[in-house]
Formats: C-alpha cells, structure tokens, sequence
C-alpha cells in the first residue's frame, strides 16, 4: 500500500507538471502568429524539432534496456503512433480554434475536456464517477468560466468553424490522456514516447505536407524556430513524455480534472508574457480550478495519511 501511495503521489506530480507545460503554449503560439508565421509552418517546425529530440532520448533509452526491445512488436508500435496521433490531432484544432475564436473562448472550448474525460472513462471502462469527482468537475467547470472571462466576455464571437475546431480538440485530448496510460505501459516512458510523437508527426505532415509549408526562407528564419521550439518543447516533447510517465498510475479520471492545471497556468502566463489585463472574477476562476484540484485530491491524502498513522502505531 505504502509503495502504490508513493507512485501514485509521484504520478501525480508529474502528471501535473506535464499539463503545466501545456499550458504555457499559447504564449508561443500567439507570439508566432503575432510574428506572421502561419499555422502550417508552425507546426511542421514543432513537429521536427520534437522528433528529433525525442528519438535522441529514445535511442539511449533502448541501449539502456535492450530486453525493452523485444516488447515492440508490431502490434505495438502501431498502437502507440496511433495513440500519438492524438495529441497531434489536440495541436492542430487547438491552435486552430485560436485563428477564428478569441483565445479565452479557445480555452473554454478545449477545456470541455475535464466532462468528457469523465464521461470516456465511465463509457469505455465502466468506471462511474464518484460524488466527489462530480463535485470536482462541476467546480472546475465554473473555474474554467470564470478564469477564461466568459462572464464579461460573453459567447457572441463563437463561429461555427471555431467551435468545431475547439470541441473536437477537447474530444482529442480527452482521448490522448486515456490512451496514452492504457499503452504498452510496460514499455519506459522515454521509449514509448518517441513512438507516440512519430504518429503525431505523420498527422501532421500529412494535413500539412512539409514540401507545401516549408521553403529556405522560413527554415532560415530565426523567430520560427524559438516559437516553434517553444511549442515543440511544451506540447510535444515534456507534456507527453510526462503524461506517459504517470498516466499508468492514476486514474483517466483524475488525470482529466488535474488537466485543467493547464487554464490558471494559460492565464498567468497572459498576465506576465502577454501582458493581458486579468479581471478579479478571473484570478477568483483560477482559484477555484486550484481548490477543486486539492478536493479531487483529497481522499487520496487523507488515506496516506491515515495509512501513515496506522503503520507508527
């Protein structure tokens, strides 16, 4: 009990860190459109970058366990880039949605991802959620409003492409974090995960062909590559590598609702990269995603610490 509470403790951090890094990727993707790139450009840069980095780390990761080897079949590999394929997917309609939405009203849709999490999860593994899961995806729910100014903002500037970009990128995420804890768990993380980011890849450069998107003159140009590395770095390289780490030791439950980490991170980093003005009703929205994190959190604490107390007795 005392090492599953560990790993289940250690999982969580580190799942949490890995939506952290997500959430800093609409400073580099609005800092590259800002600085004219296109969406298509950006993308197949990121993609590269993160390909390139990620098989580094898994070459000397499979000299480090060659027995790991004989897990990839086939089969296997298949499974895994198509489960990269999702995050690809989440990439491309999430910085997408921001094209044709205004970024709060991007979030707001992509965060749809913290009820459909739960919903995956008691459809696809007959799982229901508790009373407290319940109270916790509410609670986030009305963060995510509040936090992405919904209130003062109002829902007038959704168009019709924007919201199917948004919400189908709220279904792909919510797909990638199940699939990518249910995957080939026995292989490392830092094997796996090269794999995943290989199907992300081919999704990529086959909705957007390298040949069409890139020419010498972008991949000369300096700018693309620090806001591409940026996203590279955040969407594709630390977050999936860390979502693959701790996702076989949590719930898809709490893993969805410890995702939405990913708003108040997007919106201090408005704040302090963007120097975007954040309303009060805002920081009371973040607030309160932190607050229903720490309930979704909560049984899992108390039983530690119950357990803790038992074993000094």
């Amino acid at each position: 009990m005392e090492d599953y509470n560990m790993k289940h403790h250690h999982a969580t951090i580190t799942f949490l860190l890995g939506a952290v890094f997500f959430g800093l990727n609409p400073l580099f993707i609005n800092l590259g459109y800002a600085a004219g790139w296109a969406l298509s450009q950006i993308m197949v840069v990121q993609a590269i970058i993160a390909l390139i980095v990620l098989w580094i780390i898994g070459i000397f990761a499979l000299r480090r366990h060659p027995h790991t080897a004989k897990k990839l079949t086939f089969k296997t590999v298949l499974s895994l880039m198509l489960a990269g394929s999702f995050t690809g997917l989440t990439s491309i309609l999430y910085y997408a949605s921001m094209q044709y939405l205004p970024a709060s009203l991007a979030v707001v849709l992509l965060f749809q991802f913290i009820w459909i999490g739960v919903l995956f999860e008691w459809v696809f593994s007959r799982k229901r959620p508790s009373k407290q899961t319940m109270v916790t995806v509410i609670l986030t729910l009305v963060g995510v409003l509040f936090a992405a100014d919904v209130f003062n903002g109002g829902l007038s500037d959704i168009t019709l492409i924007g919201f199917v970009l948004g919400i189908g990128s709220a279904f792909s995420y919510s797909a990638f974090i199940i699939v990518s804890g249910s995957v080939a768990v026995d292989v490392p993380a830092t094997i796996r995960t090269p794999f995943m980011i290989t199907g992300a890849t081919l999704l990529i450069f086959i909705i957007f062909p390298p040949h069409m998107s890139l020419n010498s003159e972008v991949l000369s140009s300096g700018s693309i590559w620090i806001y591409a590395g940026g996203l590279a770095l955040c969407g594709l390289i630390l977050t999936p590598l860390m979502f693959a780490m701790s996702t076989p030791h949590i719930s898809a439950g709490l893993a969805t609702i410890l995702g939405a980490v990913e708003l108040p991170v997007s919106v201090i980093v408005a704040y302090i990269g963007l120097s975007e003005y954040i309303a009060p009703s805002r920081w009371f929205g973040v607030a309160l995603i932190l607050v229903a994190i720490a309930i979704g959190e909560m049984k899992g604490i108390w039983h530690k610490f119950i357990n803790r107390r038992r074993f000094a007795n």
